[in-house]
């Protein structure tokens, strides 16, 4: 015998139900959960609370400058300082973006960082990126640096095959000696667990971070090591269920609740090769990491990391605020980064040509009804970029109407409807039934056209 199906009532209305207490037009829409969240790990729950996640300093980090240079040829220092500036106007006064890094070895390095340390921002903060090597603080110290990072890998891929340790011992203790010349050259490390989705997690993980909190047992708090989770390869899960060392959450569990890491000392740093980094970062953020490591649009090494304005997104998201940031400096970075040559897709979210243009007549005429029916939030006001509507034989009238009147800017009751835009909509549709066109019509286009078909709105809006 099958169970009883539970009865669902129609619950009739003549009032919509817009659920905005979610989503609230005026920010992305808002991220609530039901409750607590579980999942087991050889029988112990691991969970996160949404009531503690309120109440951590989630912040984002940022790799621009080192990870994102690895996929691309290098920035002047001017476009870096330029850059930095808009990063800090964009994380705002609370330091949501707080830390970004920078290399320390060549002239221009150097010049780049005074500069950038020049502007007065306290947010992002300055730090560096070296070798594992003792002689590498040399750099950070004349930098006047107080936090680096470093590559501890934890994967044997790289402990044997790469580096060709003889021992996981051998190699734990040669990262320990660069922690501690860190230590005396007065510079908090930051070690990043490379590959740490292909590592050994009870054998040589667990252990070498275990190591590193009793170290920093002796030092002042403000030295004591960080842990950056590098998922290298792009190989984490943020599946419930999934098994070590593939698994975001039990990966954040085992370092924060297991070992004690403070969840201020854990940071995720992803890869994007199966199309996972954006939320397996922000899975970090839900089970006890407290920093996601991000790159402006993406772009890193091979297929790139987190991308720093789709965290910033989140960020908001989770806190239901803007807590300071400037959501409109993500389109500026975007324009900037376009004018140094940086390629952006059309359908990129957020900063993309197309991003909230739609070219079927059926959504236009929502949009013209309500733009809330086809706009993700009020990208306008957020970003800049009001909706639109691309024009092709697919728009319709109501593609057409909804072009005219952001052209001339109307809303509400002052907006033309369709009917007086029917001349400007036929041209549309003869030139691909008539002329055989196979292209979206400009923008140019259709100003000329309505300056021609429509004069009287033309000369009341336009002259």
């Amino acid at each position: 015998m099958s169970e009883k199906r539970k009865s669902f009532p129609l619950v009739d209305t003549t009032e919509p139900n817009l659920i905005e207490e979610i989503f609230d037009y005026s920010l992305p829409p808002r991220i609530t959960f039901d409750g607590p969240v579980v999942e087991y790990i050889h029988g112990e729950p691991v969970r996160f609370d949404p009531a503690e996640l309120q109440s951590r300093d989630l912040v984002i980090t940022d790799t621009t400058f080192r990870d994102g240079q690895q996929a691309r040829p290098p920035y002047t220092v001017d476009q870096m300082v330029r850059i930095y500036d808009l990063l800090a106007q964009l994380g705002g006064p609370n330091g949501v973006i707080r830390q970004t890094e920078f290399f320390l070895y060549t002239k221009n390095d150097r010049l780049t960082l005074d500069r950038c340390r020049e502007l007065g921002h306290r947010y992002p903060e300055c730090t560096g990126w070296i070798r594992a090597v003792p002689g590498d603080f040399r750099l950070v110290r004349e930098a006047g640096l107080k936090e680096t990072g470093m590559l501890t890998s934890s994967s044997d891929y790289h402990i044997f095959q790469k580096l060709k340790f003889k021992s996981r011992k051998e190699c734990m203790d040669a990262y320990c000696q660069v922690v501690d010349a860190a230590f005396e050259a007065g510079v908090r490390p930051r070690c990043h667990f490379e590959d740490i989705t292909r590592a050994d997690i009870e054998g040589f993980v667990l252990p070498f971070a275990e190591r590193l909190m009793r170290m920093s047992e002796e030092v002042p708090e403000e030295l004591s090591v960080k842990i950056r989770l590098c998922d290298t390869m792009g190989f984490g899960l943020s599946f419930p269920g999934a098994a070590l060392p593939r698994s975001v959450p039990k990966l954040i569990y085992k370092l924060n609740r297991e070992v004690g890491v403070p969840s201020d000392r854990l940071e995720w740093h992803g890869h994007n090769d199966f199309h996972k980094v954006h939320i397996n970062g922000v899975t970090a953020w839900l089970y006890g990491c407290n920093a996601v490591n991000t790159t402006l649009f993406g772009y890193g090494e091979r297929t790139g990391n987190p991308p720093l304005e789709g965290a910033v997104m989140e960020y908001i998201a989770i806190r239901g605020d803007l807590c300071g940031i400037r959501t409109q400096v993500i389109n500026e970075l975007a324009d900037y980064m376009r004018s140094i040559g940086f390629p952006i897709p059309d359908n990129y979210p957020f900063v993309g040509k197309y991003f909230n243009t739609t070219r079927a007549g059926i959504h236009a005429g929502g949009l013209r009804s309500d733009e809330r029916i086809y706009n993700i939030f009020d990208t306008a006001k957020l970003l800049g970029r009001p909706p639109r509507v691309a024009i092709t034989d697919k728009s319709g009238v109501d593609g057409v109407a909804h072009w005219i009147n952001e052209l001339f800017g109307l809303r509400g009751e002052e907006r033309i409807n369709k009917i007086k835009c029917h001349k400007v909509a036929r041209w549309v549709m003869d030139q691909y039934e008539k002329e055989g066109r196979m292209t979206a019509i400009s923008d140019e286009e259709l100003e000329e056209k309505v300056r021609e078909l429509m004069p009287e709105y033309w000369a009341k809006y336009k002259g």
